[in-house]
């Protein structure tokens, strides 16, 4: 048995995949560790060679009643209340007070003095299977499940987890090796960065206001921007101390950062002095996409990893699937296509048949009167708009999946009748999930539909449903909405007008410490959207954007208003908070519109919300292709939302207690 093993690594990918031979696994947020078991004495390490046996002694211990020589490769979390493994809880823990601690058994590498690591996986992991034991609460064996890797990876999203892992069936176990045969694929973007500095505001002296941080290329540390939340406040005080040791006078990074120059995220920010680090401490952010510049944008602080060295954080790059040798289709195309930047996604629907079945899913869905124009003026059909939608999917559905829909059905195209559709009692297949809501004013239960994922989105459009309109809440909070809105609706204002009132809300919203987020509706207003986390009522909500229209109303009373009433507006634009109510909806970002031109509503950032945009630069001809190219603009609306005390607290306004 060895002394030490450096374990296997995984590639990082662009997307999910269905392909035989692949088994897929849920990606833990945790530190990797080897566990080194003979009999009695047990050594765990991380992957830098690391001892984990003292601080995470309970699974040390544990692994001891196994009464074997082995080696295990898996990785060490900490379950919060809801049973997800989290990474911050982990890297402060201490003892059983602090979290559950678990060691997900993933792979074996020996076994009472035999070298497992060139068998095939799946041998491995059956000989694995019997050695976990069964029942322990502290050693589990991590599941693997050779099903549709698209879907188990949709279901990883909507449990909240870090990603999925995608391990190929005959592959041996390559020591200290980055494979293609084992690839990762994370639900939203992260990156470990090396801290080369912090921030203090020259007001607040007494704490950071950033962590300074960067990624090294070749030799030198690459600056990669600044770090201004996720810390608590024992966080903060945390690392102030770990500081103390690592103070330098010279500048760790390849080139000195100017830290108080306007960006375009930051157009103002209170003046601060750097203060430099040895670049020796590693932590790992979440972030929404890197600027030209290679700056990380919104990043947020997920803790320290004391299982990196580094000169090993390198930019992580996900590489498209298509260039993955061992997915790479022989003779007939196995995979579902999903968009990889470069090159055209493939549509689901051929452009002859007027009626073709698909199987999506695992769901047969039968497409019918393709050939039928639903944009007269543009020549677009019902087959365009199921491809746009397929093409979309894997960027649209995140603002969809667990949420009730309201069907908005044009099945004669834009010029024909239309008509919504809320209850679908009796009416969709049994595969199709529904939500049964009791509306106080109507008086009646209601069965509304909830989208599950492509297929049930797919059926949507089928139905003609050209735009598609969430719920601002899901069905497991359904009284609690993800993010609150303000809709900007125009009357006998210009655009650039709305742009005007967009703009005086983005500084508002800043001045209060939140961050927004800006979409065209599409038809002929600018919707801004603000991250709840499900964490207030829709009372709450719409008294929080009545407070926040009030302040922009104030601003702009030459052409707002906030009055509902057509006749008491007069012709002034609608600056409408009352979208924050149950069951309203919006267009979802990415959805199509029923208007001329095909237009999409399309997430912005906030530098394109300038005199000159144009509902018509988002259509169903080039959105597609600004998605793959920008990224999800608006994937911080589903993120852990912001504290509405706080924000009234800065407004000098009372908190809405609904």
């Amino acid at each position: 048995m060895p002394e030490s093993v450096s374990p296997m690594l995984a590639t990082l990918v662009d997307r999910p995949f269905n392909h035989p031979g692949w088994i897929f696994e849920v990606k833990w947020d945790g530190y990797r560790a080897i566990a080194l078991v003979d009999g009695p004495h047990v050594e765990l390490r991380s992957r830098n060679q690391k001892s984990f046996s003292e601080k995470f002694y309970p699974v040390r211990d544990a692994l001891k009643v196994l009464d074997r020589k082995a080696v295990l490769d898996g990785e060490i979390v900490v379950l919060n209340e809801k049973g997800q493994a989290d990474f911050g809880s982990l890297q402060n823990w201490r003892s059983e007070e602090d979290g559950t601690l678990i060691y997900y058994v993933f792979d074996l590498l020996w076994l009472n003095g035999r070298d497992l690591r060139s068998l095939p996986l799946l041998k491995r992991r059956e000989i694995l299977s019997q050695v976990v034991p069964k029942n322990d609460p502290l050693i589990r064996y991590s599941e693997g499940f050779p099903s549709d890797g698209i879907r188990f990876f949709q279901s990883a999203k909507r449990l909240g987890l870090e990603g999925i892992m995608a391990k190929k069936g005959d592959s041996p176990y390559l020591e200290g090796t980055r494979s293609p045969a084992w690839l990762k694929i994370k639900s939203a973007l992260r990156q470990e960065v090396v801290i080369g500095g912090y921030t203090r505001n020259r007001d607040s002296p007494k704490v950071f206001s950033s962590l300074l941080v960067g990624v090294y290329r070749k030799k030198a540390l690459s600056y990669a921007g600044k770090i201004g939340t996720g810390f608590s406040d024992q966080v903060r005080k945390d690392l102030l101390a770990r500081f103390r040791t690592l103070k330098s006078a010279k500048c760790p990074f390849e080139r000195i950062p100017d830290v108080n120059s306007p960006s375009r995220f930051r157009p103002d920010p209170p003046h601060a002095d750097a203060h430099w680090l040895k670049p020796q401490l590693v932590c790992e952010v979440d972030y929404l996409e890197l600027t030209a510049d290679g700056l990380m944008r919104h990043p947020s602080f997920q803790g320290l990893r004391a299982d990196k060295k580094p000169r090993q954080v390198i930019l992580e790059r996900p590489a498209p699937i298509d260039q993955i040798d061992p997915v790479k289709p022989r003779k007939k195309n196995l995979m579902v296509q999903r968009p990889t930047p470069g090159k055209g996604p493939k549509t689901l629907l051929n452009p002859s048949e007027a009626s073709q079945t698909r199987v999506v899913e695992g769901h047969e869905l039968k497409f019918t009167h393709l050939d039928k124009i639903y944009w007269p003026a543009d020549q677009i059909n019902k087959r365009d708009l199921l491809n746009y939608y397929h093409q979309m999917a894997p960027f649209i559905l995140p603002y969809l999946t667990g949420r009730p829909q309201t069907l908005n059905r044009f099945p004669n195209g834009i010029g024909g009748k239309a008509f919504y559709q809320k209850d679908v009692t009796g009416k969709v297949p049994d595969w199709m999930e529904t939500f049964l809501y009791h509306s106080g004013t109507e008086n009646q239960d209601k069965h509304f539909l909830v989208c599950s994922g492509e297929a049930s989105l797919l059926y949507m459009a089928n139905l003609g449903a050209i735009e598609i309109n969430p719920w601002s809440s899901r069905v497991d909070r359904p009284d609690n909405p993800d993010w609150c809105v303000l809709d900007l609706d125009p009357d006998r204002n210009t655009f650039n007008q709305v742009i005007q009132a967009a703009r005086v809300a983005r500084k508002v919203l800043e001045g209060i410490g939140i961050t927004s987020f800006p979409k065209t509706s599409g038809s002929t207003g600018i919707h801004i959207y603000i991250p709840l986390g499900a964490k207030y009522t829709y009372g709450q909500s719409r008294e929080f954007a009545r407070m926040i229209a009030g302040m922009v109303h104030e601003q702009t009373e030459k052409f707002t208003s906030m009055e509902r009433s057509l006749e008491k507006r007069k012709g002034k634009m609608y600056l409408d908070f009352l979208q924050n109510r149950p069951q309203a909806t919006l267009a979802a970002p990415y959805s199509l519109r029923p208007k001329p031109g095909a237009t999409v509503s399309m997430p912005l950032d906030w530098d394109e919300v300038k005199p000159g945009l144009k509902m018509k630069d988002f259509t169903i001809f080039n959105a597609v292709a600004r998605v793959r190219r920008e990224g999800d603009l608006f994937r911080g609306v589903l993120g852990k939302g912001i504290s509405m005390e706080k924000a009234c607290r800065k407004a000098g306004s009372p908190f809405p207690e609904i």
